[in-house]
This record gives C-alpha cells, structure tokens and sequence, in this order.
C-alpha cells in the first residue's frame, strides 16, 4: 500500500510513503483491540479510592439503649452501618486495576487499529518538519493546510519533537505522540491519524518484530 506524502503546506511531493500490508491491510482481530484498550483504561485509573468501614468511624462507643425491652432491634454502637454517619459495608478500598496483557496481544491490537484507519482512509503522510520555536498558530494552519481542523487528529513523529509537541498541546482535539509510544486507545479516539515520514519505518520496526 502506498500513500503519497504531502507538506507542511498540504501540498503533495514527489515521494510515496510504503504502508506494509503486515501493518495496514491485516486481519483485525476486535478481541485484541478490546483487551489493549481495557489495559490502557485500567493503567489510568488511580485507585486512591477509600471509605471508612466501622473500625475507621470516630463515634461514640456508648450503648445507646438497653438490650431488651424496647420493641426495636438491638443496637450496641453508633458506628453501625444502620446509623446516619455509621461505618460503611464493604465500602471501596485503595487498589491497582492495571493487569497484565502479551506483547502480541498488544502488538496485535495495535496492528488491527492502524488496519481500520487505513480501510477508512484516515491515514495522511506528512513530510518531516520541525517549528522553530513552540506556537500553537503553526500547528493550526497545519491542521488547516491539511483540511484536518475540524476533526480529532493525531500525530504520530519519529522521535521526540519538543517545538511541535508544545504547539500542539493548547488546540482540543489535537495529540502529539512518540511512534514508541503509540497504543491502539490513542489511534482508534483520533478521526485522523496523521504519520509523520520517518515514523513510518519506525512503527514498521516496533510492529514487525
């Protein structure tokens, strides 16, 4: 598969980018794609979560009322999850919901994804390109240029890009990734993926070992 790579400017150039059909024309397997986006989620969830059980509860320990005799159920503390401001039952403790998933799995999640940008031709190739300070309006007249500024893209670059990265961070809709650390959340949340030239062997390298 190969796709012609355009400019800055939306232009297109001379050079073709070739998309390897290992990567971009495979057999999408959903099962993947669900499993890597659960761990994805799961890896962003913070866990601090906590109630105070009865143990926890600063309350009185008083007996509130005699034993028997008074027609109602018995009741030995305020701490009780049957009192307003009582302990609660089995309430949500601190915990770690990441869980582990294969690299091929993961591999594969991520190879299925990049396969159903390119069946809905979502998928532009952008010659390398650097900014020569951070600036968000140079980020949005190249999201314009490429007819892209209305829908949520992501940019994928070879390596880390500091100028690009900064001016892309104030505009909603927009994200900046490193092709290493591109996950199969990140790609299927974009409308557009936009591959910068030299990512293209780089996701090849990672994705085809």
């Amino acid at each position: 598969m190969q796709l012609e790579i355009v400019n800055i400017s939306g232009k297109k150039t001379a050079k073709k980018a070739d998309l390897v059909d290992s990567i971009y024309a495979a057999e999408p397997n959903d099962h993947c794609i669900y499993l890597d986006v659960k761990s994805f989620l799961a890896n962003q969830r913070q866990g601090t979560h906590k109630s105070k059980e009865r143990a926890e509860i600063a309350r009185t320990t008083k007996k509130l009322k005699r034993q028997k005799g008074t027609g109602g159920a018995r009741a030995g503390s305020m701490k009780s999850p049957l009192f307003i401001g009582g302990g609660r039952v089995f309430g949500p403790r601190p915990r770690d919901y990441s869980f582990k998933l294969n690299k091929k799995v993961k591999a594969l999640a991520r190879i299925s994804a990049l396969t159903y940008k390119a069946k809905d031709n979502a998928i532009t190739v952008l010659e390398d390109f650097n900014f020569e300070a951070p600036k968000t309006k140079n980020y949005a007249d190249l999201l314009k240029n490429l007819n892209l500024d209305t829908k949520k893209t992501l940019l994928v670059l070879g390596d880390t890009n500091k100028n690009v990265y900064l001016s892309s961070r104030n505009l909603q809709g927009t994200k900046v990734v490193k092709a290493s650390d591109l996950n199969t959340y990140d790609i299927l949340h974009a409308e557009n993926l936009i591959l910068s030239e030299s990512s293209v062997k780089v996701i090849e390298t990672i994705l085809n070992k």
